[in-house]
């Protein structure tokens, strides 16, 4: 194990039990932050369940009442007045075909990629571009929708993506430490709640096995089985 900073250790003080209610936790990362920069905060979470079986697949989308703190980067591939649409929503990029090649071409100076069903054949190429970052559009993530000022709109207002990872692990970020303690724990509660409300019926026994918060540079704290329980 790597050799951990003064600081580090000053802040790992505060952790004094062994698990936290969502308030308890969101107050102790507020308080152990000594990072120069706005930190994230990042929810980890582990789940019963495997992900090699198609029917324990767990994702979804989720809109958090005070967003990530973070402005993400927006290309839209459309036709047509969809482009117009994309661009009055805010969108950072929007365009065609002439988008989809200066992609191709290894363009990628952007966070999400929304796009229409009519274009996605000629999106289909850049499956091994944007694939590999995880920014290829999907319907079940609501990136691939004619509903653009929707998409845009949800996503400027800190719509986050979450997926189970091969080790049966959700990873997130949540908001910044600036964020105040409240509205901290209102944006974690709805992730939670996301999570849960996302619970295959294939998943049999306890489903969420254990929930972790922290922030990008301080100690993590581990939540409380009966708030998972709820």
């Amino acid at each position: 194990m790597a050799n951990r900073g003064k600081k580090y250790l000053k802040a790992r003080e505060l952790k004094t039990k062994t698990e936290y209610t969502i308030e308890e936790a969101v107050s102790l990362i507020k308080k152990a932050k000594f990072a120069k920069f706005d930190e994230s905060v990042e929810i980890a979470m582990r789940l019963g369940v495997n992900p090699k079986q198609s029917d324990q697949m767990v994702r979804g989308t989720i809109v958090l009442p005070h967003g990530t703190g973070k402005t993400k980067k927006i290309c839209v591939l459309a036709s047509g007045e969809k482009i117009k649409e994309a661009e009055d929503a805010g969108a950072d990029y929007a365009g065609g075909d002439e988008l989809v090649e200066k992609i191709a071409g290894g363009w990628i100076d952007f966070d999400v990629v929304i796009a229409t069903p009519d274009i996605m054949r000629g999106v289909g190429k850049l499956g091994r571009i944007l694939g590999t970052k995880g920014l290829m559009p999907n319907p079940k993530s609501g990136t691939v929708t004619f509903d653009i000022k929707k998409a845009v709109e949800e996503t400027k207002a800190g719509k986050v993506e979450f997926r189970i990872d091969k080790t049966s692990i959700i990873h997130s970020t949540v908001g910044k430490v600036s964020f105040s303690e409240n509205k901290l724990a209102e944006n974690v509660k709805t992730f939670l709640a996301a999570v849960q409300h996302a619970r295959p019926s294939a998943a049999k026994g306890k489903f969420i096995r254990s929930m972790f918060l922290g922030s990008t540079m301080g100690p993590s704290f581990k939540i409380t089985e009966e708030v998972l329980e709820k």
